[in-house]
């Protein structure tokens, strides 16, 4: 306080009152509405193709023919999945797409995180230069080899099989794998393995004991990557199964036509509903693993 405001009698300047909590909270919930709008937006336009296809593998073909797109269905029956899994053929997809992903996932997976173990962990000569040949697989455009790579599993009698899908996946799959793994093995401090190998620990026995444990959520998200990009794969798929018994559910999808050629659109919808329902469970069960082993990568300890 100043001499003249003692002299004179005047008040020093007094603090701004605090709004109450209740106001607090109210401003704060209307700074909120623009984010939540942008929220319910994205909601919207992401969720409303979902709910759509999955509303259509309930019509029949006249309702799809005659009725507006965004009119409900005048029943809701199993009609359409049950054509999906007879006549569709879908059930035998379902079981080559299980039969091509999951020992495709599980060598990418395994070779992969050898591979990153190998080269981060593992000290030797040239390990820089072989990860950078591994890397460049990842510029080779897959669309370029799929005509070589034909010629060479006709000639080796491949090509009546799943073995071409099952080979060409991991192949396809590695050079990513391997790069990823090899930077969430280097946010693990050197330290850990070089403590294990003065307690006597083997190269193989720190891969299986320590570098695994450590890298579980890494594994599951890298998994789960590729097993989402095996699973959706249309053109290798396509190019590489010469008969319809060995069609993955992507190629089966192209042939829910009837005897006539027509697209039959209630089973098409109803496959295709099963497919992304499935996946989007898996994803939603798994999100927080996903979002753990994205992060584990990318501070180096």
């Amino acid at each position: 306080m100043s001499e003249t405001q003692t002299l004179v009698g005047v008040p020093p300047l007094a603090r701004k009152p605090r709004p109450a909590p209740v106001a607090r909270t109210a401003l704060r919930m209307i700074r909120r509405i623009p984010v939540w709008f942008v929220v319910t937006l994205l909601l919207i336009i992401v969720l409303y193709p979902q709910l759509w296809m999955i509303l259509g593998s309930f019509k029949t073909q006249s309702e799809f023919l005659s009725n507006p797109t965004w009119a409900l269905p005048e029943s809701f029956n199993l009609e359409n999945y049950i054509a999906a899994f007879t006549r569709g053929n879908v059930a035998t997809n379902y079981r080559n797409s299980l039969l091509v992903t999951l020992p495709s996932v599980a060598l990418i997976v395994l070779l992969g995180v050898a591979a990153g173990y190998a080269l981060e962990v593992m000290i030797w000569k040239g390990r820089h230069t072989t990860l950078l040949l591994i890397l460049a697989g990842i510029m080779v455009p897959g669309q370029m080899i799929l005509v070589p790579l034909f010629t060479v599993y006709f000639k080796l009698g491949l090509t009546n099989s799943l073995w071409p899908l099952i080979i060409t996946y991991t192949v396809m799959g590695l050079p990513l794998t391997t790069f990823l793994m090899a930077t969430y093995f280097r946010s693990v401090p050197r330290e850990v393995f070089e403590a294990a190998t003065m307690d006597g620990c083997s190269p193989l026995k720190q891969f299986f004991v320590i570098g695994l444990p450590l890298m579980k959520n890494a594994i599951l998200t890298i998994a789960l990557v590729q097993f989402f990009s095996v699973w959706n794969d249309l053109l290798i798929a396509l190019t590489f199964t010469s008969k319809p018994e060995l069609a993955t559910i992507q190629v089966g999808l192209l042939s829910m036509n009837d005897e006539y050629g027509s697209t039959q659109y209630g089973p098409l919808f109803a496959a295709i509903s099963i497919n992304i329902v499935a996946l989007l469970i898996v994803f939603v069960f798994l999100n927080k693993k996903i979002m753990a082993g994205m992060a584990a990568g990318s501070v180096k300890g």
